[in-house]
């Protein structure tokens, strides 16, 4: 065993504190890696305060993990001593079961969280980024394209993935017309993805206040949803709607958004149910859909497409110590646009 200091919550009504976690001896097939960087996700947030139900603590969060292998197992093939590689939102997944499948597997039995979860043994906690190291199993190591900067890397590893997932998915792609609802952690994502894809891309934010971000991201086109003539200039105008905001929006208005057979996307989780009247589906044959993450292989092809399109997330680097207040900051949307830990900076 090795000790890595980290930051952990202990219960949900607790801030994060400092902490001390034990990583296991590397195993033959382990990748050991020396955490450089850890983005904060609102996903972080929510499972370290329960609102999602089902925390474990102590919980050590973090699922955009950035660093530099320092050790491999005897059988790792894939990776060196040097390399800058990821950890993504999850370390193990069903290998055996019939269901088995590589594309979907964040979607299938037998996924283990990067943390707030128990290892594949089903005893042993999962301690996420929030930590000077950590130690993972070859075939859920990412390769970092090198020509991107480790701490804009970083938020890759879910905001950005999360955001290339429906994008494939909907085969976005030059003629295809795109909305993006939120311009923050996942949407500033979601528009410059798309936008490399070759679609033409909307952002549907509540204000005009980032469009001059908006549109050095990619975006052809930036309207406010509190202006009701939005949503009569742009009916029946989109092929796909990507939806990043877990607040409650007149879901039928952003239906009547799409064209016949488009589809709106649900990234954020709203805390109430999503009420939606059948005739803002049934006369246009219209989608509602939701997406999560994606599997291992699609997330190194995201990677390789962020590298050969130079494309990272805009952060504000912390240190470890400023992380409570950067998560009552992510609850104001005071952020542009991804928190990112300094691991180095902070122990």
């Amino acid at each position: 065993m090795s000790l890595a200091k980290a930051y952990a919550v202990l219960d949900a009504q607790s801030p994060l504190i400092p902490f001390t976690v034990e990583r296991r001896e590397p195993r033959e097939d382990d990748v050991v890696i020396a955490i450089k960087y850890s983005g904060i996700c609102h996903s972080d947030i929510h499972q370290a305060r329960n609102e999602w139900g089902a925390s474990r603590y102590p919980m050590v969060p973090g699922h955009e993990i950035a660093g530099v292998v320092t050790a491999v197992g005897s059988k790792v093939t894939k990776f060196k001593v040097g390399d800058h590689v990821g950890v993504g939102c999850f370390v193990h997944s069903c290998t055996q079961c019939e269901t088995r499948d590589e594309d979907l597997e964040q979607y299938l039995p037998g996924l283990v969280q990067t943390y707030n979860d128990v290892e594949a043994d089903g005893v042993t906690p999962t301690y996420g980024g929030y930590s000077d190291h950590i130690v993972v199993r070859e075939g859920y190591v990412l390769s970092i394209p090198d020509n991107l900067p480790l701490d804009r890397a970083a938020p890759l590893l879910c905001a950005g993935i999360t955001l290339y997932s429906p994008l494939r998915h909907w085969q976005v792609g030059p003629g295809k017309k795109i909305a993006i609802v939120g311009m923050g952690g996942l949407g500033h994502m979601g528009v410059k993805l798309a936008h490399a894809m070759g679609a033409e891309v909307t952002v549907l934010s509540q204000t005009l206040s980032k469009e001059a971000d908006g549109r050095a991201f990619g975006a052809d086109h930036y309207y406010a949803t509190r202006d009701p003539e939005t949503f009569r200039k742009l009916a029946s105008s989109f092929d796909l709607i990507i939806c990043t905001v877990s607040s409650d929006i007149d879901w039928n208005a952003y239906l009547n958004l799409l064209k016949v057979d488009g589809t709106l996307c649900l990234l954020g989780v709203p805390e109430k149910a999503v009420p939606v009247h059948a005739f803002s589906l049934i006369p246009t044959r219209r989608n509602l859909a939701g997406s999560m993450i994606g599997s291992i292989k699609e997330t190194q092809e995201m990677l390789d497409f962020c590298g050969a399109h130079n494309i990272t997330a805009d952060i504000e680097k912390i240190e470890m110590k400023d992380v409570n207040d950067a998560y009552e900051r992510v609850l104001k949307s005071d952020v542009r646009y991804r928190f990112v830990i300094d691991i180095d900076a902070s122990f």
